[in-house]
């Protein structure tokens, strides 16, 4: 009898045993709290060690770390090097497949007629062509890049992003409405102004005014009232307090006004 108890003891022992190794085993294998912000480093560090040799490439990576990574500690700093990146690609005399053409001048050409020519702003082929005027000369090679450029703001985060199609070109920190009055859904601009004089309520506010809340360019909706603008107070920025508008800092509402020509979309989500 006193055998048969022991067997059994040591059965049930064997057993617990098996089981606590079983649950550490386990416990190895679980994935450290940490593993999404190496794998967005170990890319990052990829994408910054190919960037001058092959900035597309390097562009993807980017791309991938901000669509899979969002809640990473240093997804600000992707942004901003994806910003860079797409900037110089679009905004420099490098040749891209698929994305960009050669205007050769002739007799006759303006950047005007250029730049209607190829669906773009005048100031955007001044931007990508290091322009510092509207003077060309015949025989001058103008580079265009042909895209198909526009916007999503994302009010849940105070964000908007410039696309090419389906591809994020860079993101910018806006203002969005108070008490959430900014409205959702696709619109088109159809007006652009450069340095906008204000309405507001009868009152004309010159765009010299400090009281001037458009800032520096308006993009309007067509929905009377509503559009992107600059504004004359930065610090307000990645906030929900316009009057229903999306408030962007001035350099960055020129930077985006040279994008987007008229009828561009803007898809506003909550």
């Amino acid at each position: 009898m006193n055998k048969r108890i022991m067997i059994a003891v040591g059965v049930v022992v064997f057993v617990i045993v098996l089981v606590l190794v079983g649950k550490r085993t386990r416990t190895e294998f679980v994935p450290r709290e940490d593993s999404a912000e190496k794998q967005a480093q170990e890319l990052y560090q990829q994408a910054e060690r190919i960037k001058g040799r092959k900035p597309v490439e390097a562009k993807q990576i980017y791309q991938e770390i901000i669509e899979n990574y969002p809640e990473i500690e240093d997804i600000a700093q992707v942004q901003q090097e994806l910003h860079q990146l797409n900037m110089d690609l679009i905004l420099s005399n490098r040749p891209v497949e698929g994305k960009t053409v050669m205007h050769d001048v002739v007799p006759g050409d303006t950047l005007g007629k250029i730049a209607s020519k190829y669906g773009v702003k005048i100031g955007f082929i001044k931007r990508s062509n290091g322009l510092k005027n509207d003077v060309i000369r015949v025989g001058q090679k103008i580079r265009i890049w042909q895209g198909d450029f526009n916007v999503y703001v994302d009010k849940s985060q105070n964000i908007l992003l410039l696309k090419d199609g389906d591809e994020v070109i860079t993101i910018y920190s806006v203002a969005t409405g108070e008490n959430n009055s900014t409205p959702v859904g696709e619109f088109t601009i159809v007006s652009r102004l450069i340095d906008p004089v204000w309405f507001n309520r009868g009152v004309v506010v010159p765009p010299e005014s400090p009281q001037n809340e458009l800032g520096s360019r308006w993009l309007g909706f067509d929905i009377p009232g509503y559009g992107i603008h600059g504004t004359p107070k930065p610090e307000t920025v990645g906030q929900q307090v316009t009057a229903g508008c999306i408030r962007m800092r001035n350099e960055d509402v020129e930077e985006l006004y040279d994008f987007l020509p008229m009828g561009s979309k803007v898809v506003v989500v909550d």
